[in-house]
């Protein structure tokens, strides 16, 4: 019989749906969850504050480079990497899609390379200069050498974004050799979806972001801008390529996953035994102890509901 949890999630993005989505669907695998109101276990994200509401457990997301604030939240899920007994790193394209898709068995590499007429896509939804300057001059410097298709809100060269969310991103990038995949941060353990979609795509990605990507992925099967001793040489490589179809298809016939398999982060045992230690451990909540010293309206709409109060254990 499977043991009965009760759940609830706030703060994510308005699209979210609570009874459809990469938690509950996983948790129901070993789990009986109950979705209420007035929960044991909280999953929030970083987009509001319901989550000062519940006085219970907390459990923090994020699939961007934000940090868990322990004075606030009891265990995390993220992307980055931190040594800590309550975190485990969850790259984001592990709850983006399904990582069978990017396993390489099955292809028809001549299909795909037919289907490859056009050189480089780059697609960004909204610009930072302070986070996204180092993309869009990238973006820039090798447009010099050949038409580089901008296909977001921003920049968009093409005549307006391309529509279908990620799905439709993954099919427009399909007739790519190249995709410009440039996270937000360069931070240890911080994967997106940057580098997972042009792969769905078989879209040779073009990436900077997570200094250990090649502890996710095999480094022979993307073009990793850390690789190169400056930019110049990486579009140098890049030109290769493309003019250079058995070169291209070299990284083409690469596995992305070691030994064609999905990596550790993306198996199914990892993330639910973390939450069945979340599940069976006995703490008392972060909420808890800091109830003394809120003060104002989160303290009067507060749900009382606690967690037993017992010693923390870390396994």
């Amino acid at each position: 019989m499977k043991k009965k949890i009760r759940i609830d999630f706030c703060d994510f993005p308005q699209n979210f749906s609570k009874t459809d989505n990469y938690f509950v669907n996983l948790l129901k695998e070993r789990f009986d969850v109950e979705l209420c109101n007035q929960p044991d276990f909280i999953i929030y994200c970083c987009y509001g504050h319901e989550h000062r509401l519940h006085s219970c457990v907390r459990i923090f997301f994020s699939g961007e480079s934000d940090m868990p604030d322990y004075r606030e939240c009891d265990y995390s899920l993220a992307c980055v990497k931190l040594d800590d007994p309550r975190h485990l790193q969850l790259p984001l394209y592990v709850t983006w899609g399904d990582p069978r898709e990017i396993v390489k068995k099955d292809d028809n590499v001549a299909e795909i390379m037919a289907k490859k007429t056009k050189f480089c896509a780059f697609v960004i939804g909204g610009y930072n200069r302070r986070k996204n300057h180092n993309r869009v001059a990238f973006f820039e410097k090798l447009s010099k050498y050949k038409r580089v298709d901008s296909a977001g809100k921003k920049f968009n060269n093409i005549g307006g974004p391309i529509p279908g969310g990620p799905r439709g991103k993954i099919e427009f990038l399909k007739q790519y050799k190249f995709n410009i995949a440039f996270e937000n941060r360069a931070l240890p353990g911080y994967t997106t979806e940057k580098i997972y979609e042009p792969m769905v795509a078989r879209c040779l990605p073009i990436y900077w972001g997570n200094p250990e990507i090649t502890k996710e992925f095999n480094p022979k099967s993307f073009l990793n801008y850390f690789d190169f001793p400056s930019e110049e040489a990486l579009i140098e490589k890049i030109i290769e390529l493309d003019k250079d179809d058995s070169k291209y298809l070299e990284y083409l016939r690469q596995p992305y996953f070691y030994d064609d398999e999905p990596n550790a982060f993306a198996q199914k045992q990892w993330v639910l035994d973390f939450f069945e230690k979340i599940f069976s451990q006995r703490i008392t909540p972060a909420a808890q102890q800091r109830r003394k010293s809120i003060f104002g309206r989160w303290l009067i709409a507060k749900r009382h509901h606690w967690h037993p109060m017992q010693p923390p254990t870390w396994s």
